[in-house]
């Protein structure tokens, strides 16, 4: 399984929102605790359904999502 492929969008759960595997878990929700300062390891244990390829899979996807180009907005 490629890392990218543990992140999911469809459009009846969560409004679409980039999950993880299919399951509830948004990849925001994995970034916040991140951005908070949990490690990895605190994340799974604040998640027992995510796995470390989780974690590295949701990172992975922010860094994609902000690379691509954007039109000016006025």
């Amino acid at each position: 399984m490629e890392l990218l492929d543990r992140i999911t969008m469809e459009p009846g759960k969560l409004g679409g929102k980039p999950c993880i595997r299919g399951i509830r878990i948004r990849v925001s929700d994995v970034l916040g605790l991140l951005a908070r300062g949990l490690t990895p390891e605190q994340v799974i244990e604040q998640m027992p359904d995510l796995e470390p390829d989780d974690i590295r899979a949701s990172l992975e996807f922010a860094a994609r999502e902000l690379d691509r180009p954007r039109r000016a907005t006025i």
